[in-house]
């Protein structure tokens, strides 16, 4: 089972001031020990990333020539997401509820999954419900639970800091996807290093996905996906791995790689005005929910990741049918007092 939720007042990672700041290339830290210059930084970039990720997108591009010929079954199983990121012709993709499933599995494997429960500890989740949650983020292909979910308590710990994985003081590209580019700065381990996972730690799902996620990626993020329109429509497994495994994941990467770039850069700030994440409209509805980002960093505890409840927010309609399924419960939410307080006492004045 997952560790004790915690009350928002003790939430490890809620409200916490910044400990490390950016340091300038070849200047020395408090112990006397130089940060590694720009000759340095180079020989940390991870060529295997690069290589990997260029391929990936080079290979989704390929992948828009091939949406009008494949058959519609396989746009509705996987592509109308991405049809409606890319502006492709109506025409060409059906409109049909279950034309989001493939995305919204493993948009929901990172939403509720690896970051409104297993990092906020913002609702429990029953044995059915955890492991379903695991095999989709083992669809998302982000990193295991485990790893996710640490880091990302690091990021919100240390936000905007050297200790942050994507720094968005850094830059748009570096935020997005050239974080995965470079090996982690130190300051990432070692903050990490002083953080309590040992809920994570207890939770068998999440030690099962650690210790087989090779396997279940392999299986979820590219067999499945391939194997279902070919097996049950009979579409080419050509298109069948092109569109429903490499354009799906490379849309479901960048849509989730906006909430930690754009969101971090462009829109309002009701809730703090000191802090750089921002509510994002256009995020929130790509990423299902997660752009409401101002509001996430300054009540991280709460379930929604939002003041609005069900408003444009699919991951909280998901986590509300499995509480009515009896499959989640004690979802934490900022009540409307604590809201409007911080809103009067650092928020930038916009709605």
């Amino acid at each position: 089972m997952p560790g004790r939720a915690a009350d928002p007042g003790t939430v490890p990672f809620c409200n916490a001031t910044e400990e490390s700041r950016a340091g300038v290339e070849d200047s020395e830290d408090g112990g006397g020990q130089k940060r590694p210059g720009a000759r340095e930084q180079r020989q940390n970039i991870v060529w295997r990333n690069v290589v990997l990720m260029s391929l990936l997108h080079l290979a989704a591009v390929y992948s828009l020539v091939l949406i009008p010929k494949a058959k519609p079954l396989t746009l509705f199983w996987a592509l109308r997401t991405v049809c409606s990121h890319l502006a492709v012709a109506p025409q060409t993709c059906w409109t049909s509820p279950t034309s989001y499933f493939c995305f919204l599995l493993t948009a929901l494997g990172v939403t509720a999954g690896a970051h409104r429960l297993w990092s906020h500890r913002s609702y429990k989740a029953k044995l059915p419900l955890r492991i379903f949650l695991a095999a989709a983020n083992s669809m998302a292909f982000q990193n295991d639970i485990f790893e996710w979910s640490r880091d990302h308590r690091v990021h919100h710990k240390y936000s905007e800091t050297d200790a942050d994985p994507h720094n968005a003081r850094r830059g748009f590209f570096f935020s997005h996807i050239g974080w995965l580019f470079v090996r982690k700065h130190r300051d990432v381990i070692e903050k990490g290093k002083t953080l309590d996972v040992t809920d994570l730690l207890a939770d068998p799902v999440v030690r099962f996905q650690r210790k087989y996620y090779k396997i279940s990626v392999v299986l979820m993020c590219f067999v499945v996906p391939t194997l279902v329109p070919w097996c049950l429509w009979g579409e080419s497994l050509w298109n069948s791995y092109f569109l429903a495994s490499v354009l799906r994941y490379a849309i479901s990467l960048n849509v989730t790689w906006l909430v930690n770039s754009a969101a971090h850069m462009y829109g309002n700030r009701p809730y703090d005005k000191h802090i750089s994440p921002r509510q994002n409209p256009l995020v929130t509805l790509g990423a299902i929910g997660e752009g409401f980002h101002n509001y996430h960093h300054t009540f991280p505890f709460d379930y929604s990741a939002s003041e609005f409840g069900l408003n444009f927010n699919p991951t909280t309609w998901f986590i509300d049918i499995m509480c009515w399924l009896g499959l989640a419960t004690d979802r934490k939410r900022a009540t409307k007092p604590m809201i409007e307080a911080r809103k009067a006492r650092t928020g930038d004045g916009s709605a």
